[in-house]
């Protein structure tokens, strides 16, 4: 039956709200600086070109990658990986993202901690994402408290992988801002708040990850907790 527990809503439906909300942010905000060119009609290729060079990071590849808003940085093979929207337009939110990805090979390229950190967690989050909810039904199922409890603990990483996150992008916009002005990539005060506002409203996706991962666990805890009371 706790398959179908409707305390499940009470716990996840806020964030998942939130999720829904954060998801309509970001597609509002490209969607409305995607029509923005930016004043020096630099594409987002030739932008990346030019920060990674000013910031001497010489060792980073572009390469191009199928679908929408699909943009990230590869730290393992050092690659900065652009959609085509992204990589060939001109548009004050194509110079946004491509800032906050190279801000994110700037962090790889100083150690940042954080970065790092994630990079060394992901293989065991990727395993207990899925592996840590079976085994906590399985111990349920089983009225082995201990397997539930160890699957509560493998998924309790995907939660530190959201935490983690968070300064990890923000940090990555905060640079991605100061780069856009200090290599006069935008020129005015517009782009430069178009351009906050198509990060400010990426950020709000990864808060709403972390509010998700969290509301889920802590499901999880009141399950094994009322469980034990019984």
């Amino acid at each position: 039956m706790f398959f179908f527990d409707p305390m499940y809503f009470v716990f996840v439906l806020p964030a998942l709200l939130l999720a829904m909300w954060a998801q309509f942010k970001v597609q509002g905000a490209y969607a409305k600086w995607l029509q923005v060119p930016n004043r020096r009609g630099l594409t987002g290729y030739e932008a990346a070109r030019q920060l990674l060079s000013n910031g001497q990071v010489l060792d980073v590849s572009i390469e191009g990658v199928p679908g929408k808003l699909s943009d990230h940085y590869d730290p393992r093979s050092k690659t900065l990986r652009l959609s085509q929207d992204v990589a060939n337009g001109r548009s004050v939110a194509s110079l946004a993202i491509v800032a906050h990805e190279v801000g994110h090979a700037m962090q790889d390229a100083t150690g940042y901690a954080p970065l790092k950190f994630r990079g060394t967690i992901v293989p065991a989050v990727q395993i207990g994402a899925w592996v840590g909810p079976a085994m906590f039904f399985l111990g349920l199922l089983l009225n082995l408290s201990s397997l539930a409890w160890l699957g509560l603990i493998l998924f309790a990483g995907t939660t530190v992988f959201s935490l983690v996150t968070l300064p990890v992008e923000f940090n990555a916009s905060s640079r991605a801002l100061a780069m856009l002005r200090d290599n006069a990539v935008v020129t005015s005060e517009e782009e430069l708040r178009g351009a906050k506002s198509v990060l400010d409203a990426a950020a709000l996706t990864y808060v709403a990850a972390l509010a998700q991962s969290l509301m889920t666990l802590l499901y999880y805890v009141s399950i094994l907790s009322n469980d034990r009371r019984r």
